[in-house]
């Protein structure tokens, strides 16, 4: 019987939009993509492999690590030639740098004037020592003073993440090249650090700064002042030294006579460069408050006021609860500049995946990327290029350990792609997921209530310890919070975390630590075992996206923030519970496949989806490369499922990418033993009996000779889903790793990355 195809399905089949809605056997060929792709598969082989031609036969699998016994780590691999793009990215590094950024115009500045700069940087274990300074070196040799405010350490005392603030000359027509060196004690640069002056913000408030925010809401007007909070608050300081100082600042907003709006507060951060006499402020206006009773929607107008100029206005906002908006402005003239970081040196750090740096991201994704940033969709309460509807199910660009957009931004450090970045994680505020914890100011943690959560009854978040229901208000009225913008764990982009490691940004901080602790806490605190926050009760694609989004949180955190450690204590007990139901579970299944969280979904509960299970494993290879130790026994567990379909024996590589893979004969059925099991078990309509990879095959199923089923030509088809898998488990298993790793790089039908590279990651060999 024909099933049912939804309209919109239909409509984005022949992009493969909806390629996740169809099952192996079903599927119809997809037309119009790109057989080949901008990754050269033998290239690619010969760089991670050197020269030896790709190995199709079967290769044993290791043994499932258990503690004590290790699968064998793989060889060391030679490092891929330095790209050849144009790029200034990619362009020659300075001598004896740490790493090479390039500065350049993203607007109309004034040619000569030096450039205030301030970003994010993150650097490998041992890199940067603790106490050691850095600066500029210019590419006539020349060096400038560099104001570091480290901001997390590696397990070594080296520095993780700093903010790195400097005054440079402008940039002219061309890019300019700075690296980030060494200073040795008591060297001095070629340009004295500014002097030390009165920079307080009592100081800046002097100097002439003031910043308004007025809104109207229901006929009453309610304000906040960055002036007085600098002057009668408390702020807390952000940035600390001679170049730039930033503090943040926030506040209800208030009516006249003082009587502050229960539910909307302004959040200020303002950055200062006393030397050039300009500050950049950072307005946040939120409705977040996780206690306050009856939350809902306000509807207001607004106005936003920096230096007596008004900066943003807009009038009717509906502003969702639990939602927030931001707007920046600089106070002494925009400098108006962009910055390059090195893409290759962020990968090599392992702060970041390694995408495949031979991926030319194309002018054409650019252009429309950023042609579809405009409009509502990029004014506050709309969500950029990410999806309003999060549980949209099919191919899409921003699922994966990073979103489509992001990654262009990282491979080319294009000046449209960064807008495009850093614009949608500015929006990803627009979600209803925001709990602010008034009494400690901070996204509200896990920790401080174990009870917290967004399904399940009242009566499930008692704290018996207090005596405390710990279930938020009810909306003030039954459609009273009513919003199109629908989040999700299973369908969540990866929004924030590029852009507070390149910017150093607060803002992007909060959001990263709001949506990890919402994918902490809203689950049943039953199922998730209460402030484990365990991710099982999930989808194993939610587990896994839940589980990148935790893992980068804990680990890009600043070292004395409170909510660190909370992260990591999240993050360790759902390993921990990860290594005891699987990796040291004599009775785990032998296939390494997850089977919780709605696993079995498929073929009557007999079967499951490989590729959210891809997502899950390349998740846990996210996690172990940045630093988490009890990933990597979970990691070589979960690298034998996509190995095995590569090259276990009695599998087929063509289908590996199936879209739902029989595990077992009945619900109540013992899972296969062997991948072989599954491989034959699972339907292949029209197929059956024909050898693997054979022109019978192919015509069968209606590839190319060597091409796997699945939509291989489309970059976010299932085989391009598998690819992160493959290549975490290409270096955590060593021999076969590689030799499935190679196995899926000789297939003949490879996507053009170059128009969505989210899943082009590739081994480190190493």
């Amino acid at each position: 019987m024909p099933r049912i195809v939804p309209a919109s399905c239909l409509i984005l089949l022949l992009a493969s939009a909806c390629a996740h809605a169809y099952q192996t056997g079903d599927e119809p060929r997809a037309a119009g993509l790109p057989a080949g792709g901008q990754i050269d598969s033998a290239r690619v082989t010969e760089m991670r492999y050197g020269s030896a031609a790709p190995a199709p036969a079967p290769a044993s699998l290791p043994a499932p690590a258990k503690a004590g016994n290790p699968a064998a780590p793989p060889k060391a691999a030679a490092r891929p030639t330095a790209p050849t793009a144009s790029t200034p990215s990619r362009r020659a590094a300075i001598p004896g740098a740490l790493a090479t950024l390039w500065l350049e115009r993203a607007g109309a500045a004034n040619a000569g004037e030096q450039a205030p700069l301030t970003f994010g940087q993150v650097f490998a274990p041992g890199a940067l020592a603790r106490e050691t300074r850095l600066a500029a070196k210019l590419a006539d040799g020349k060096l400038l003073p560099l104001q570091v405010d480290a901001k997390a350490f590696h397990a070594d005392g080296s520095v993780r993440h700093a903010i790195v603030s400097g005054i440079l000359p402008a940039p002219g027509a061309q890019p300019r090249a700075f690296g980030l060196v060494k200073l040795e004690a008591g060297a001095r640069t070629d340009a004295d650090t500014p002097a030390p002056q009165d920079a307080t913000p009592a100081a800046l408030v002097r100097s002439g700064l003031s910043a308004n925010v007025r809104l109207v809401v229901e006929g009453k007007t309610y304000g906040a002042s960055l002036e007085r909070l600098l002057e009668q608050g408390k702020p807390v300081a952000w940035l600390g030294g001679p170049i730039a100082r930033e503090w943040l600042a926030s506040a209800p907003l208030a009516d006249r006579g003082g009587q502050q709006h229960p539910h909307l507060a302004a959040r200020f951060a303002v950055r200062w460069y006393p030397a050039l006499k300009k500050a950049r402020v950072d307005v946040t206006i939120e409705n977040n408050w996780a206690y306050e009773p009856a939350p809902r929607n306000f509807t207001y107008d607004v106005e936003i006021e920096v230096g007596g100029k008004t900066v943003h206005r807009a009038e009717g906002m509906t502003h969702y609860h639990h939602a927030r908006w931001r707007k920046l402005a600089w106070w002494g003239g925009d400098p108006a500049l962009h910055l390059r970081h090195d893409g290759r040196q962020l990968m090599d750090s392992r702060a970041l995946p390694n995408y495949d740096p031979e991926v030319a991201i194309l002018e054409g994704a650019l252009l429309d990327a950023n042609a579809k940033f405009s409009g509502p969709k990029a004014e506050p309460m709309g969500v950029g290029l990410a999806l309003p509807g999060m549980p949209t199910t099919g191919g899409r660009g921003d699922i994966g350990l990073q979103p489509e957009w992001a990654v262009a931004y990282l491979l080319s450090m294009d000046q449209r792609a960064k807008r495009v970045t850093m614009g949608t994680a500015d929006l990803a505020g627009s979600w209803s997921m925001h709990y602010r914890d008034r009494r400690t100011g901070r996204p509200v943690s896990l920790l401080d209530y174990p009870y917290m959560t967004l399904l399940g009854k009242r009566s499930d978040t008692l704290n018996r310890a207090t005596g405390k229901f710990e279930a938020f208000p009810e909306c003030a009225a039954a459609d009273a919070c009513r919003t199109p913008n629908r989040h999700d764990i299973a369908h969540q982009p990866n929004f924030a975390y590029l852009p507070y490691l390149v910017s150093g940004d607060h803002y992007y901080l909060e959001e990263l630590q709001f949506w990890a602790m919402y994918d902490a806490f809203a689950s049943n605190p039953r199922y998730r075992e209460d402030r484990k926050g365990l991710l099982k009760p999930n989808q194993v694609r939610g587990q896994g996206w839940a589980l990148r989004t935790l893992a980068e949180a804990a680990y890009i955190s600043p070292d004395d923030d409170p909510l660190k450690q909370h992260f990591v204590q999240i993050v360790n007990s759902n390993l921990d519970w990860y290594n005891a139901a699987y990796t040291n579970n004599p009775d785990a299944n032998a296939l390494g496949i997850i089977i919780d969280g709605f696993a079995l979904g498929y073929l009557d509960k007999t079967a499951i989806a490989p590729w959210q299970d891809d997502f899950f494993t390349s998740a846990v290879g996210r996690a172990a490369e940045l630093g988490f130790k009890k990933a990597a026994p979970l990691l070589r567990w979960k690298a034998q499922y996509p190995v095995s379909r590569m090259i276990g024996k009695d599998s087929c590589w063509i289908t590996a990418a199936m879209y739902a893979m029989r595990v077992r004969d009945t619900p109540t059925s013992p899972f296969y033993r062997t991948i072989g099991d599954a491989f034959t078990n699972s339907p292949r309509p029209g197929s059956e009996g024909a050898a693997c990879a054979s022109d019978a095959m192919a015509s069968a199923l209606k590839l190319r000779a060597g091409e796997m089923s699945g939509y291989s030509s489309s970059p976010t088809g299932f085989p391009s889903n598998m690819q992160p898998a493959l290549a975490y488990a290409a270096d955590a298993l060593g021999e076969p790793g590689k030799k499935a790793w190679a196995q899926f790089m000789a297939r003949s039908v490879k996507p053009d990355y170059g128009a969505g590279a989210q899943f082009a990651i590739v081994p480190r060999g190493d």
